[in-house]
């Protein structure tokens, strides 16, 4: 499989500390898409982000560099990197807690004209609600750059309404208990507010995807073995942008190219939740270090 298509993930790198297991893996939105971008076929899969220069920060270069994603646009500051502790319970991760990102929650990668004049090598760039990129989006909308961006469960109306109309492809995962009403509703705002295509995830009730005129419904595919269910939605996003940038770029219709890349994210995510951790690469460290 492969894609004449290009994406740089753009902000939030971390390692996942299974508190349980006294084993952390690499992730974090936007490394794990330029992961899953390359497991794909991308035609080039980068990351942009800043490291911290602590034990999980090496680790999660190592493992970055070993999946063959491009870091040459990436920094390390003095500090920790960022980390989140996290469980499973039943196949499904529960999250315990983060330390706010590590020395990039408390920093900011600017985009000069250098790092820029490299985004523009791209065909899309992502990034999340996690990431602090958000006062970068206007120079990457300038850029000529079209943006994919995942907000958070916990993201308020007023920081939706400032980030998405910087946004191309718009994604947010709704509960499993949000009926259609309220979902379509949302979509029908968020796609409102200025992206091409707005996307929801709804867990066992599968995805549905808005472009102002339909709704586009995609059941969920069954998962071989589910082992965990980290990294679902970013392996989601990872094969829907390729799929239907890739569809686009051959000549296809817009709708079949929206349905068919729905339903090669659906398989792309079944497979995903059969991995531990979002990727793999794991590395036991201490309990007591672990804690945050």
């Amino acid at each position: 499989m492969g894609f004449d298509v290009s994406i740089v993930g753009f902000g939030d790198n971390v390692v996942d500390r299974y508190e349980h297991l006294g084993v952390m893996y690499p992730g974090g939105n936007a490394a794990n898409v330029a992961v899953y971008a390359r497991w794909l076929g991308a035609a080039r899969a980068a990351y942009m982000g800043i490291f911290g220069t602590d034990e999980a920060a090496e680790h999660v270069i190592e493992s970055l560099e070993d999946e063959g994603v491009e870091l040459v646009r990436c920094r390390q500051e003095i500090g920790e990197n960022g980390a989140s502790s996290v469980t499973v319970e039943a196949g499904e991760r529960v999250f315990l807690g983060s330390n706010q990102g590590g020395v990039r929650g408390r920093s900011r990668y600017v985009l000069d004209r250098f790092a820029l004049a490299y985004i523009r090598g791209f065909d899309v760039l992502h990034t999340g609600s996690y990431c602090f990129t958000e006062r970068e989006l206007p120079c990457v909308r300038a850029a000529g750059v079209p943006v994919s961006f995942d907000f958070s469960e916990d993201s308020v109306d007023s920081y939706v309404e400032e980030v998405a109309p910087f946004v191309d492809y718009a994604f947010y995962s709704a509960e499993d208990e949000a009926d259609d009403a309220t979902v379509a509703e949302r979509l029908r705002w968020l796609h409102g507010l200025g992206p091409a295509i707005a996307v929801a995830t709804r867990g066992r009730r599968g995805s549905v995807a808005f472009d102002g005129e339909r709704f586009f419904e995609q059941p969920i595919k069954p998962a071989a073995t589910v082992r965990d269910t980290m990294g679902a939605g970013d392996s989601f996003i990872a094969a829907f942008l390729l799929g239907y940038r890739s569809r686009i770029g051959a000549g296809a219709a817009h709708d079949d190219a929206l349905a068919s890349a729905l339903d090669g994210a659906a398989s792309f995510a079944a497979e995903v939740c059969g991995i531990e951790g979002a990727w793999g690469h794991p590395k036991r460290f201490a309990p007591d270090d672990g804690k945050r």
